[in-house]
């Protein structure tokens, strides 16, 4: 007989008792949860430590390539990797939504679960909340990650200047376009998979060298977000060429369908980095021996000719990519 979650999984009683022993604990426990406290004591480092939160609601929660149980590990640990660190502890507050089967709640950790044995992070503290049915979208998950610095430098945007090359570590959009797939009142199907990975081997390929000036992950908005945040960031303008720019075929035509531009797709195991010039074919070749980076790609540069987002199209002309104002899809990260 199907279980779902009620009320009184939240009322801090038996119920919820249960919920976290036969759900949150059997897939994470570690010696750092299981303590009966109400924080967590985690051991020295002797390092530099970084931190990041996220917070994670996509509809469905299960999509090709992936759930929101192992994308809420994979943001964690990829906001951190593209800044610089490794992460080693996570705290999980999840919000559940009244009526939210038990069955697919237990999948949904069971993959966060092995995408954080995976990634060699631990969840070490965590809170649940139940709200009533209508208030929520199944369930949300906010994350807070912890790791160390590991990379040479400090990567940040104040660095990136003229003549940097700008690279990508995949094709551009998969994720977005996976999740409108995946969503029945487009009355579309097709084979694309999101790109939810971690993308912490690919940024330690290149922690040990110079000129790397910035990564970011392209999540909500894409390269074309990523791109506006450098510019407005730095007054430089970008300049990319759309021939350069590692497009799925499938996702091009779902965008042409469609009528959005995959620049502005999500990625959720994808890397931009702009980086000296002088270095991006050695960063290049370092990605493409990385399995989820047998796309990379050098895909423009920054200039001093104008301060906008330009892209250079297929047939030789030039047109810009303005900022993102409106929200283009129903969220999806």
């Amino acid at each position: 007989m199907s279980r779902f979650i009620t009320l009184s999984h939240g009322n801090g009683g038996k119920h919820m008792r249960l919920l976290i022993e036969e759900i949150f604990a059997k897939h994470l426990s570690n010696d750092l949860l299981d303590t009966n406290c109400d924080a967590a004591l985690l051991p020295e480092l002797n390092k530099r430590l970084m931190m990041t939160v996220d917070s994670f609601t996509v509809q469905p929660l299960f999509f090709p390539g992936g759930d929101i149980g192992s994308l809420c590990i994979h943001g964690t640990v990829n906001d951190l990797a593209v800044s610089g660190a490794i992460a080693k502890f996570i705290s999980l507050s999840a919000i559940i939504e009244e009526g939210l089967a038990f069955d697919m709640l237990d999948a949904i950790v069971k993959n966060m679960a092995q995408a954080a044995n995976a990634c060699g992070v631990s969840i070490v503290c965590g809170d649940t909340k139940v709200v009533p049915r209508g208030q929520g979208s199944e369930v949300y998950f906010t994350t807070t990650g912890i790791g160390y610095q590991s990379s040479l430098v400090n990567y940040s945007a104040s660095l990136v200047k003229p003549g940097d090359k700008i690279l990508v570590s995949g094709t551009v959009g998969d994720h977005g376009a996976a999740i409108m797939l995946s969503r029945e009142q487009f009355g579309l199907s097709g084979n694309i998979q999101s790109d939810n990975a971690s993308v912490l081997p690919v940024c330690q390929s290149v922690y040990g060298l110079e000129g790397i000036r910035f990564m970011r992950d392209p999540t909500r908005g894409g390269i074309a977000s990523v791109m506006h945040e450098i510019s407005q960031s730095t007054g430089h303008g970008i300049q990319l060429n759309e021939l350069d720019v590692p497009v799925l075929d499938e996702v091009r035509t779902i965008c042409d369908m469609l009528g959005y531009e995959p620049y502005y797709m999500a990625n959720e195991g994808c890397v931009v980095a702009i980086v000296d010039a002088a270095i991006a074919e050695d960063v290049l070749h370092l990605w493409r021996n990385e399995h989820n980076a047998r796309y990379a790609s050098i895909v423009g540069e920054v200039t001093d000719r104008h301060n906008q987002v330009v892209i250079k199209t297929a047939i030789g002309g030039e047109r810009m990519l303005p900022e993102l104002v409106d929200e283009p899809l129903p969220r999806i990260c």
